[in-house]
């Protein structure tokens, strides 16, 4: 059961030590989004922004994350999905779910950086060359794989 069923989104810059429950703490700059759980256990969730965990669709008014918000390695488990700041619960998983949706969420990042990786010594599309000095720019690109190594390690 879902204790907070909306959530007021804040566009900070970082987030704060105490959440606020029923909050949505969305931090373009750091591309993380991050709220007390759901369920009202109080237990911290952050969901980063990378092409290979969750994307953000805001409105001018509300925010939505996709995919579902699974909290696996809290006590409480819960599952659900914020769409236009409302709170849907989704059904729990067992064990073999949970396990097969982490399998398939490391698969596809060990695939998304080896490709970018291997990218990186060509030049392509994906990487914008500066005009002027004729560099491509990996700046967030960069900062993302080694934010990503080192959580993954």
């Amino acid at each position: 059961m879902m204790r907070y069923k909306e959530l007021e989104p804040r566009f900070v810059t970082t987030v704060p030590r105490q959440l606020e429950p029923g909050v949505l703490y969305v931090s373009m700059e750091y591309g993380t989004v991050v709220h007390s759980c759901c369920c009202g256990c109080g237990e911290k969730v952050v969901t980063p922004l990378t092409p290979t965990d969750w994307s953000i669709t805001f409105n001018g008014e509300s925010v939505s994350l996709w995919p579902s918000i699974g909290s696996w390695n809290l006590p409480c488990q819960s599952h659900y999905v914020i769409k236009g700041n409302r709170v849907l619960e989704s059904g729990r998983w067992n064990r073999q779910m949970i396990d097969a949706e982490i399998s398939r969420d490391n698969e596809a990042k060990a695939k998304y950086y080896k490709r970018t990786v291997s990218n990186e010594t060509e030049p392509s599309l994906a990487h914008p060359i500066d005009i002027e000095t004729g560099s491509q720019t990996y700046a967030r690109q960069s900062f993302w794989k080694t934010i990503l190594s080192r959580l993954l390690r």
